[in-house]
Formats: C-alpha cells, sequence, structure tokens
C-alpha cells in the first residue's frame, strides 16, 4: 500500500541490521541498503532520546550531499537507557555479561531514533519503551552469550532472542522498537513524504 504511494521516490536505509532490513521488507517497502562508516560520537550533555535522535541524524550527514531529488534517507539508532546511563553495543562478551546483569531483575527503557531526510525535509522521530527482566542466572546469562551474538545489539540483547522468551516479565510500548525500528513512526512519516513531496 504505502510502496503504492512512493513509487516515484527511491528509499534508501543506511543501516547494516538484518533486523531493520526485515523490517522494511516487513512493510513491503522497496529499498536500497547503502552502506558509510561513522564515529558514534556525541556531546557527554545528552541524555535518553536526545543521544539516539543526535546519532541518527549524525549518521545521516555523509549522505546529505549525494541526496536525489526523489530520494528518501533513513537513519536510525537504538541506545538502552539504564540507571541514567546510555548502554550500546558491548565491546566483548564480558562487557555483554556485565550489562545484561546490570538489567537483570530490573526495568531499563530502550530508545530508538529514526532519521528521515529528502533534498528538502527532515524529521526525527523516537519511541521509548520499558522493558522489566526477570532475575537472571550467571549461567542463563552465559549460556545466551555463547549462543547468541550480543555484540551487534545495543544493550547486549535481542528481544526476540531466547533471553527475551525467557525473560521479558513487562513490556510497556513498541516490541518492535525494541528490536530497533518504531515501525508505526516510520509508516506515518514516510506516508506524510508521500502525501507531500
Amino acid at each position: 500500500m504505502l510502496n503504492a504511494k512512493l513509487k516515484n521516490h527511491n528509499i534508501i536505509l543506511a543501516s547494516g541490521s538484518p533486523r531493520r532490513h526485515q523490517f522494511f521488507k516487513d512493510l513491503g517497502l522497496d529499498f536500497e541498503v547503502r552502506l558509510k562508516t561513522i564515529k558514534e560520537d556525541y556531546p557527554k550533555r545528552l541524555v535518553h532520546f536526545e543521544i539516539s535522535d543526535y546519532l541518527a541524524q549524525l549518521k545521516s550527514l555523509p549522505y546529505l550531499n549525494e541526496l536525489k531529488d526523489n530520494d528518501i534517507l533513513v537513519t536510525s539508532d537504538t541506545i538502552v537507557w539504564h540507571n541514567n546511563i546510555a548502554l550500546g553495543k558491548p565491546k566483548d562478551n564480558d562487557e555483554a555479561f556485565a550489562i545484561i546483569k546490570s538489567l537483570s531483575d530490573a526495568t531499563h527503557e530502550v530508545i530508538t531514533s529514526v532519521c528521515i531526510r529528502t533534498k528538502t525535509f527532515q524529521k526525527t522521530v523516537n519511541a521509548v519503551t520499558k522493558v522489566t527482566f526477570k532475575a537472571f542466572t550467571n549461567k542463563e546469562i552465559w549460556h545466551y552469550i555463547n549462543t547468541c551474538a550480543p555484540l551487534d545489539k545495543a544493550g547486549a540483547y535481542g528481544i526476540q532472542e531466547w533471553i527475551g522468551q525467557i525473560g521479558v516479565v513487562k513490556i510497556e510500548g513498541s516490541y518492535f522498537n525494541v528490536m530497533g525500528m518504531p515501525t508505526h513512526l516510520v509508516y506515518e512519516t514516510l506516508n506524510y513524504i508521500a502525501d507531500h513531496f
């Protein structure tokens, strides 16, 4: 449905995440993946969704000079916010263990920001989802780390994986947002672009 409205546009998804690729396929969108390496640093004064908003916008900057009139660029960033600290992707398995251990028997927030740009329009949207985990044993945490791939995920976990299946006690907000894409907001914004540009 949306794809037909966007038939005169070229959607560029600037993400290497297979989960985000699948979301766009599930939304029925034709898109191309274009990747550029960027250093994900942000000013230390930023907190909460300010961080993911900043990084989503930062990721769009290297593409600006090459955008054509009919291009729609989508960049995004996900962080886990816990105890007033932003948790990104762990550097190694030990850090992954420490992160998951800190999330055990507690509630944290997953924040995903998406920056959607054309040559003449830019909008950044974000969603916040609260996730409560059960108390994990050390054995459960190591089982997850050794059988899944926590190093490419903010907060060292994927909610769709084993640890989410056995560990999520409560969720408030968008489930898909925790997976890395607030699809309802992306759909709404792309519809706006289709209607106005």
